[in-house]
């Protein structure tokens, strides 16, 4: 048995930086005092989601990874709790910028970063403006307790993501994300982006954590209210814990990964893939 407990959280965010810090601070020990073993926490939530516009004065916003303030401060704070966190920020490396996570060990160290690999472009979405696509390509994690993969918000609606991280040997899938009201369509993406997740966990036969923001942001003309909904999927894509659209908090569940092991090699969907058949999956396809 290899039992491991995870948790997700969601809060809304200010301009006041040490104040996010201080509410991410206090979530994970929450979560800690839950018995949570590996946190995760949202995207970029040292500030607002600041891609709603393009504005250069952002940029001003990215630090290297020594230079961050959320990973010198939850490096304390995972050497003491003895948790794994992963932290979501904004990153200035050479001449450009990535959207990034530092993934913490419990003892404290950085093991390395994941550099988001597809970027939205869309109304209050404006990505592309701010971040270089990631050139790490997909990154699983040995960590204390258990292999981690990690996509960063967009990298959740692509199957080959989680097929990725799980064939590289990820047992358990983490999404750190921002996501909330369309400006232009009139849809709720909420039920989509967690069935959308829920599919990922059943088709790769193992847990995911998402942790999406709360609260209502305004850049501008633009405005998104972040839906919050993070979620805990088990090895079978059912919720084992979940949040609402407004309320801040954390949620935990336990899995042994061992028993998710024992389960993943006897359904067969591994054994059974064809890799040699899937070309098409290189293409953008064809008419």
């Amino acid at each position: 048995m290899r039992k491991i407990t995870v948790a997700a959280t969601q809060m809304s965010c200010s301009w006041d930086i040490d104040a996010n810090l201080e509410k991410a601070e206090f979530m994970v020990r929450q979560a800690a005092k839950k018995g949570a073993n590996i946190v995760l926490l949202q995207e970029l939530f040292e500030t607002p989601y600041f891609c709603q516009c393009e504005k250069y004065e952002y940029f001003k916003l990215a630090k290297p990874v020594t230079k961050n303030s959320a990973i010198r401060h939850f490096r304390e704070i995972a050497k003491e709790l003895r948790l794994v966190i992963p932290i979501s920020f904004f990153e200035a490396y050479g001449n450009t910028t990535f959207n990034s996570v530092a993934v913490i060990d419990a003892d404290g160290t950085v093991l390395g970063i994941y550099r988001k690999t597809h970027i939205p472009d869309g109304p209050c979405y404006e990505e592309k403006f701010y971040f270089t696509p990631g050139d790490t390509g997909f990154k699983v994690w040995n960590t204390r307790y258990g292999k981690i993969g990690i996509g960063i918000c967009w990298d959740q609606w692509f199957p080959e993501s989680a097929r990725c991280m799980a064939l590289m040997g990820a047992e358990i899938l983490l999404y750190p994300t921002a996501i909330g009201s369309e400006s232009v369509l009139p849809i709720d993406s909420a039920p989509h982006w967690v069935r959308t997740m829920q599919g990922h966990a059943a088709a790769n036969i193992m847990p995911l954590v998402a942790s999406n923001r709360v609260g209502t942001e305004t850049e501008g003309r633009s405005t998104i209210t972040f839906y919050g909904s993070s979620f805990i999927a088990g090895a079978t894509g059912e919720i084992i814990a979940g949040m609402n659209r407004v309320k801040e908090g954390v949620i935990i569940a336990s899995f042994d990964l061992d028993r998710i092991r024992n389960r993943r090699l006897a359904w067969g969907v591994f054994r059974d893939r064809r890799p040699e058949m899937y070309g098409a999956i290189l293409t953008h396809g064809k008419m």
